[in-house]
């Protein structure tokens, strides 16, 4: 009884397969939108101002980190949590795919979230305009602060336990 209780479990890890190949959906709808905004970014970049240039090209990297964000969670979390993938059989294969491990996979998504969360605040101070509401940036700064905290806490917690 006690092995069969054992291999459904084990077997249950498959259960998260089908939400990583969703995440690869939504990393498709991604590239679509991206394809939307660079359309429009290069179309109408000749009478634009340097600025609007400039929040375009945050909207294209926004558009890639956020992607990136999503691949990594799919490739470490399949790997960890749902099968091995060997390199060996795979020689483009990154070679940080096979050896992070959720202490790692951490670190890369706080790191991605910090990046973004930079981003939408440089993005908000590039709009400013005279009248701007100063509560809505402050609240962005606020919020991109607590992303840049939570991510140095969780990189000291990680160096103290030994996970790094």
């Amino acid at each position: 009884m006690e092995k069969s209780v054992e291999r459904i479990i084990f077997f249950s890890r498959w259960i998260l397969a089908p939400f990583y190949i969703g995440l690869l959906v939504a990393a498709l709808v991604l590239l679509y939108h991206f394809g939307v905004e660079l359309f429009h970014f290069v179309t109408h970049s000749a009478g634009s101002k340097e600025s609007d240039i400039i929040l375009g090209i945050l909207a294209l990297i926004d558009l890639t980190l956020t992607c990136s964000l999503l691949l990594i969670v799919v490739f470490s979390g399949y790997e960890n949590f749902v099968a091995k993938i060997d390199p060996e059989e795979h020689p483009g294969w990154p070679e940080w795919m096979s050896r992070i491990d959720f202490a790692g996979l951490k670190q890369k998504l706080m790191g991605s979230i910090v990046a973004i969360s930079a981003i939408q605040v440089l993005k908000a101070f590039m709009n400013l305009q005279p009248g701007s509401d100063w509560t809505q940036l402050g609240w962005l700064v606020g919020i991109h602060m607590v992303f840049v905290v939570s991510a140095v806490l969780l990189a000291v917690t990680d160096r103290i336990s030994g996970d790094h």
